[in-house]
């Protein structure tokens, strides 16, 4: 593989990192479980004490195995499931647009940010991991080159 795509693995990894990082951060700092517990309630999900449990430290465990590359495919799939759930039960009636408050318009967060998410994420998960990442060192065979996902 070569250092331009290489690099721009990582950067795309980094990003995606990053966002889940803060998601997941803000889930357990800010709102706290029994704010993503009630917020989940509110909006009909199932089991909100459980999955506000999972999604926090899934996002934010997700997010540093991005960032580190370890595990790329089963965190991707693991964070896609997680953004498909946040279309459904979140972003779904908002419409496909994210648009910001208008004079006469309030705010919507609509499903294209997390559809974009999870077209990061099935790019980040199932190329080759690059040459800065876990995975490309993490399961190599002994006097080969890394496995291709």
């Amino acid at each position: 593989m070569n250092g331009v795509r290489s690099i721009a693995l990582l950067a795309a990894r980094m990003i995606l990192g990053i966002i889940f990082i803060a998601h997941g951060w803000q889930k357990l700092h800010v709102y706290h479980l029994s704010g993503v517990e009630g917020m989940l309630k509110g909006i009909g999900a199932p089991a909100p004490s459980v999955s506000a449990y999972i999604l926090t430290w899934a996002e934010l465990g997700g997010g540093i195995l991005l960032v580190l590359g370890l595990l790329l495919p089963l965190v991707s799939i693991v964070l896609v499931v997680d953004m498909i759930g946040a279309i459904y039960y979140t972003h779904w009636e908002q419409g496909f647009w994210v648009a910001a408050q208008a004079a006469d318009m309030p705010a919507k967060i609509g499903w294209e940010w997390p559809l974009a998410l999870i077209a990061g994420l099935l790019a980040v998960g199932f190329a080759n991991a690059g040459h800065f990442a876990v995975d490309t060192y993490a399961f190599r065979r002994r006097g080969g080159r890394a496995v291709e996902a």
